[in-house]
């Protein structure tokens, strides 16, 4: 398993500051009433790392909702029904969820909330959790994680490219495919 670390993460974003980060992920946003191919859950506090992940999905072709570069009129401090409503609208949108799982997802009010509606109303195979290492390669997350498929840097021709790994018979699917639902999957020597 080759997971995607902070470190690298970062490297994508290039040399931002975080607010740098959220400027530039809201210039290359869409507009929050379109249909999006990755809802990409996860910690604000994460938010430069956020912009190296969206790079890397977008870089694959996929469009990414970032719930609080989109909506940034929501107080995702309070959990609340008007929140939540409007989650539950944008999640509707998009084909798949992205679970970014690091050491500050813990601490997420919204994360877990935004995993168990999605599974719920688009199925477990649209899931994707997303471990985010701190460059040990190691990575242990809740264990209700482990049910899901993780996006993996996979050798592809020569070079590591994303795909989405179902562990059992440890089968990779491309992103295009895994958003768009196809199920191609490819085995893994």
């Amino acid at each position: 398993m080759t997971y995607y670390t902070a470190t690298e993460l970062r490297q994508q974003a290039g040399s931002l500051t975080a607010s740098a980060a959220q400027s530039e992920l809201s210039r290359l946003s869409k507009s929050a009433t379109g249909n999006y191919d990755v809802f990409l859950s996860h910690s604000f506090s994460d938010a430069l790392l956020i912009l190296g992940l969206k790079r890397t999905l977008e870089a694959d072709g996929l469009t990414v909702y970032v719930d609080w570069l989109e909506d940034p009129q929501l107080d995702r401090r309070s959990v609340n029904a008007t929140t939540a409503a409007h989650l539950r609208e944008q999640m509707k949108r998009c084909k798949s969820l992205v679970y970014a799982t690091s050491q500050n997802a813990s601490t997420s009010r919204w994360m877990p909330w935004e995993l168990g509606f999605f599974d719920g109303t688009h199925g477990p195979e649209k899931v994707a959790i997303c471990p985010i290492t701190t460059g040990t390669g190691t990575y242990t997350g809740e264990e209700y994680l482990g049910l899901y498929k993780t996006l993996e840097k996979v050798r592809d021709a020569g070079v590591l490219r994303p795909f989405v790994v179902r562990q059992s018979g440890r089968q990779a699917e491309r992103l295009g495919s895994f958003a768009a639902g196809r199920g191609t999957y490819v085995g893994l020597s």
